[in-house]
């Protein structure tokens, strides 16, 4: 099972590098950079040939969250529930991300978004004592090692992706890290899936692309 909360990119209630209105509006989850767009994560998993989209909602009861998708892994089985939490929500969006790691609610939990631990401070996750497993863990924000890395460790989660440099979380490197993880890959595959899928998108060389990623030893 993978968990991954989205964080939707909002110009008004986060300290991001402006980017343009229609696609930084945390109450528009359809036009959103993290969710609607093409490399957002509706927009990457929905036209996946290894998903296949098997429940959502656009009216979830929680306020907070706009939307949430689940989609089923066609050559495993394996099983993603996303929520896209209102770009004002950010604060409870990563809470709600660590808590699940305490709590070892899903196998990978990830978190994508703008790091809003570089704007405001968090009480420090704990490990539940009823946690269920020993979950993986990706946050795809920009220097997610320096500000995630010892959290979700307190937390009882082991990171399996981080990042080391200010950088673009677009959900084509999730979805690409993703088979390496369900192959049963190590950190280091892993890193060097994302920082291929990086280095594509963003058009640098795969040395650059994978040098965004923290190297975090097997």
């Amino acid at each position: 099972t993978i968990g991954v909360f989205v964080a939707l990119a909002d110009n008004v209630h986060q300290g991001i590098v402006p980017v343009p209105a229609a696609i930084g509006n945390g109450d528009d989850p359809e036009r959103n950079l993290y969710w609607g767009t093409a490399e957002g994560l509706r927009g990457v998993f929905d036209k996946s040939r290894e998903w296949r989209l098997i429940e959502k909602s656009d009216n979830p009861s929680d306020a907070g969250v706009l939307r949430s998708r689940t989609y089923r892994h066609a050559r495993t089985g394996a099983v993603l529930t996303a929520k896209a939490y209102r770009g004002s929500e950010i604060r409870r969006c990563i809470q709600d991300f660590e808590s699940a790691v305490g709590d070892g609610a899903y196998d990978l939990v990830v978190f994508i978004g703008h790091d809003g631990l570089m704007d405001f401070s968090l009480p420090a996750p704990v490990k539940s004592a009823a946690q269920a497993r020993t979950p993986d863990c990706i946050v795809l924000c920009c220097v997610s090692e320096r500000y995630f890395k010892a959290r979700l460790e307190a937390a009882g989660g082991r990171p399996v992706l981080l990042t080391t440099q200010l950088m673009y979380p677009g959900a084509f490197i999730l979805s690409a890290v993703a088979e390496s993880w369900l192959d049963g890959k190590g950190r280091g595959a892993i890193r060097e899936s994302a920082g291929v899928a990086y280095a594509k998108n963003q058009k640098l060389s795969k040395k650059a692309g994978t040098g965004v990623f923290a190297d975090l030893e097997d």
